[in-house]
């Protein structure tokens, strides 16, 4: 891939530290092979507020051109992280959400209990990934190839 991209992966979890953050590691280890920038990773609770608030830092002071979310995405109570991203993003991308979906539907039927979306914050592109390192890497790996030109194209950039 050529072109250059930054990113923050905000992991979103009542029960895992940066330390125990395995899914997160993957994601940046992900980022780094493909020669991206990384310029941001935290992790925040389950909360709506706090994944909104880290969202909007990474797109809006940082100037972010990727967030990955990371957890918070499935069926307990608990996963907020969609609810988050609509919250704070102004453009759903849902061929982005889809196209993780089919992916993963490749793998396991689970798939299909993803809640996961992708959103667009102004020229941010915000895609929420699971939790889980297999998934996420899964995820991610159906993705990765469209991310340079969602970029161009939110930077208002033509087709080539």
């Amino acid at each position: 891939m050529s072109s250059e991209l930054t990113f923050a992966i905000v992991t979103c979890s009542d029960t895992r530290s940066m330390r125990e953050d395995e899914a997160g590691d993957a994601l940046e280890r992900l980022i780094a092979d493909v020669g991206w920038e990384l310029r941001d990773r935290v992790v925040v609770t389950d909360d709506r507020a706090s994944i909104g608030d880290a969202i909007v830092r990474a797109a809006d002071e940082l100037g972010c051109d990727v967030v990955l979310t990371c957890g918070g995405s499935g069926l307990s109570l608990r996963d907020v992280t969609p609810e988050a991203t609509m919250d704070v993003c102004e453009r759903n991308v849902p061929g982005i959400a889809e196209a993780m979906r089919w992916h993963s539907l490749q793998i396991t039927p689970y798939a299909m209990l993803s809640r996961a979306l992708c959103m667009q914050r102004g020229r941010t592109l915000v895609v929420n990934l699971p939790g889980s390192t297999k998934a996420a890497t899964e995820n991610w790996e159906g993705i990765v190839g469209a991310l340079p030109h969602a970029v161009k194209m939110m930077g208002g950039g033509g087709h080539n």
